[in-house]
């Protein structure tokens, strides 16, 4: 019972964390100032095809995942197949949340009011990110992608996660220029997007990462044994 339990909370915060960075990703791109770095990618291909950013989305994870099995030489069905049904529903969730900021949130030409999404969304996407990867579940495929190449090409985490996000834009921005003759959302912000994410993660780690894993275990197991 405690393991169920215990297994159920984890789920549940995984899913809770992946619809908060995917309406904060949403919501960096209706901003019109920066797009997150992990959606640089899927943003630019949806300029470029007029295909719906979650589609796109699923599209570009399905790519991280072959990039996966290019650099580490081997192919584990299982873990591919879980991360594309979690790429499935991050797309989802960005289509949905796109749609339920187009219902409730008017889009702004003020530079203000475009800053203060671009800041909502910066730590709506870090708290999303804090709370799916405290689980301790499969990733997405991005985030898989950055551990496979810490690994295989011997780099600190940091740093791949860094060459992953610099590359992800890069090809993003190229793919609007040559497309667009722009580069769209996609730009120097975006880095320095993923620069301020990263520092509120850290936040958010240092804060509450020991009550989120106190949350996660010992209150459970002490009610049941209660009971």
């Amino acid at each position: 019972m405690i393991q169920k339990t215990f297994r159920l909370k984890r789920l549940g915060l995984y899913v809770v964390g992946l619809f908060l960075l995917s309406f904060g990703v949403s919501l960096s791109i209706v901003a019109n100032l920066a797009v997150s770095p992990v959606s640089s990618l899927a943003y630019a291909v949806s300029l470029t095809t007029g295909i719906t950013v979650g589609m796109t989305t699923i599209l570009t994870h399905l790519l991280f995942i072959i990039i996966q099995v290019i650099l580490a030489k081997r192919f584990e069905w299982k873990d591919a197949l879980i991360q594309m049904v979690i790429a499935f529903l991050f797309g989802f969730f960005i289509d949905l949340s796109l749609r339920l900021i187009d219902m409730w949130i008017p889009v702004h030409t003020s530079l203000i009011v475009q800053g203060l999404y671009l800041s909502i969304s910066l730590f709506l996407v870090a708290g999303g990110l804090f709370l799916y990867s405290s689980t301790k579940l499969t990733l997405m495929p991005y985030d898989e992608l950055t551990k496979v190449i810490s690994r295989e090409l011997h780099m600190p985490f940091g740093k791949a996660k860094i060459t992953g996000d610099v590359i992800n834009v890069i090809v993003a921005g190229l793919i609007c220029l040559i497309f667009l003759r722009s580069f769209g959302s996609i730009g120097i912000v975006t880095v320095f997007a993923s620069v301020f994410i990263g520092k509120i993660l850290g936040w958010f780690m240092k804060h509450f990462h020991p009550k989120l894993v106190r949350w996660l275990s010992t209150p459970t197991a002490e009610k049941d044994v209660a009971h």
